[in-house]
């Protein structure tokens, strides 16, 4: 009975997606859809329409009308640092100026839909390019208590300004005395109806670690499923707040691996009981895996091409900063991979130096550096300052991605296609 009339509702909103489409076509001077809360009507989407989606209140992310799906990463941003002399505000303007700038040459498109369903209205928006903020975006060490979180509302501007919707994981330096993880995250959401943050729920994450969640992304905003879930994970570190100041494990946390588990399940028992697809999946982390350490100790420059100049060691990936710890993160390595079917890639920042992909092959999965986009943090000349652009050309999981660095100036770099053949 229950799958007979799942069977029936997508055949009533496929018929209301095609109806929907020739009002707009008829009414080509409809207003555009905005992207600040304030500025939607109401929404009233029927709960059946919203299996398993953490975002009923917002538009929904889609592959474009051709086809493909883009993600422009800015990591390591920095904002914050040395507030005390001119050159730290300095550097921040930098940052933002390069923010613009990447932004402003992506030209992301928009697309929406307005069609009334009883007495209810259904907002259907498709957001073809977002963006992601990997992880260290202020330097907390440098900040001041009273002030810390309204760097955020600086970092967020120019996504406000394009209108483009963006998630961020958070790094080892966005906990600290005076700034966490969790106000970080609160101010992002309080800034930005474009966010797409949330939080791990009640006791997931460990302490300093509440930015886990995932996002799903549809190749049609009519559709019941998801074609891609965005993955991201906290790893922590830096210092727990306040006078009795102290650090904090520079991992994922154990109990994140039993949440990988739960909610890969439920997505299975809720959205293959609707549709059978198969779904791709990209996470995104901070700091990288211990095991990529061995990957750099091999590393091939004609398929991993890029900047290669931060030997990964004591602090450079996860749960290495003390040597007690040593493999805390693979409870989270582990069930990442075990649980989540199709998995492009795991993208890290962290490290500025570096900024290559390669094939780990004790799980056998892609990994890929971001790109150093803030003028904050440590740098060496001839570094430069970018982003790195991910591009799926289908929402099959088979296609694979392309990948690359483009920096401030419009060069680019270290492209390379992640699939099936990658690394082999």
């Amino acid at each position: 009975m229950i799958l007979s009339c799942l069977h029936d509702i997508r055949i009533l909103f496929t018929s209301l997606a095609l109806f929907c489409a020739g009002i707009v076509n008829a009414f080509p001077s409809l207003p555009h859809a905005h992207s600040r809360q304030a500025e939607f009507p109401a929404i009233d989407i029927p709960s059946h329409f919203n299996i398993l989606n953490p975002y009923p209140d917002k538009p929904r992310l889609t592959f474009s009308s051709s086809g493909t799906f883009k993600l422009t990463v800015f990591s390591d941003l920095h904002y914050g640092e040395n507030p005390w002399d001119d050159w730290g505000p300095q550097q921040d303007v930098n940052s933002t100026r390069l923010m613009r700038r990447v932004l402003s040459s992506e030209k992301p498109d928009y697309v929406y839909g307005l069609c009334s369903l009883s007495s209810s209205w259904m907002l259907i928006m498709t957001q073809h390019l977002s963006s992601v903020l990997n992880g260290d975006l202020i330097t907390g060490e440098n900040t001041f208590r009273e002030n810390s979180t309204t760097l955020i509302d600086r970092i967020v501007a120019p996504l406000n300004e394009a209108k483009i919707p963006f998630s961020s994981t958070q790094g080892n330096h966005d906990n600290e005395q005076n700034i966490t993880h969790l106000e970080e995250i609160r101010r992002e959401q309080r800034d930005s109806y474009l966010s797409y943050t949330r939080t791990a729920p009640p006791g997931i994450g460990g302490e300093g670690g509440e930015g886990t969640y995932w996002v799903p992304i549809y190749e049609k905003a009519t559709d019941l499923t998801p074609a891609l879930i965005l993955w991201f994970f906290d790893s922590r570190g830096g210092w727990s707040p306040g006078s009795t100041s102290a650090p904090l494990p520079d991992w994922v946390d154990a109990s994140v691996a039993g949440w990988i588990e739960r909610e890969t399940a439920a997505m299975e028992a809720g959205w293959d009981s609707i549709e059978k697809r198969e779904r791709g999946a990209l996470a995104f982390v901070h700091i990288p895996p211990h095991a990529i350490e061995d990957v750099q100790k091999t590393l091939n420059t004609t398929t991993s091409p890029g900047l290669n100049a931060d030997t990964l060691s004591e602090g450079s990936t996860q749960a290495t900063s003390n040597p007690s710890s040593a493999g805390k993160d693979q409870p989270f390595w582990d069930a990442l991979n075990t649980n989540i079917k199709n998995l492009h890639a795991v993208i890290s920042g962290h490290d500025h130096g570096d900024e290559w992909c390669a094939r780990e092959p004790s799980k056998d999965v892609i990994f890929c550096f971001d790109k150093h986009s803030g003028y904050g943090g440590y740098s060496s000349p001839g570094w430069s300052h970018g982003v790195r652009n991910i591009v799926f050309p289908s929402a099959d999981p088979a296609s694979g991605l392309e990948t690359w660095i483009l920096l401030e100036d419009g060069q680019t770099r270290a492209r390379v296609t992640l699939d099936e053949n990658y690394g082999r």
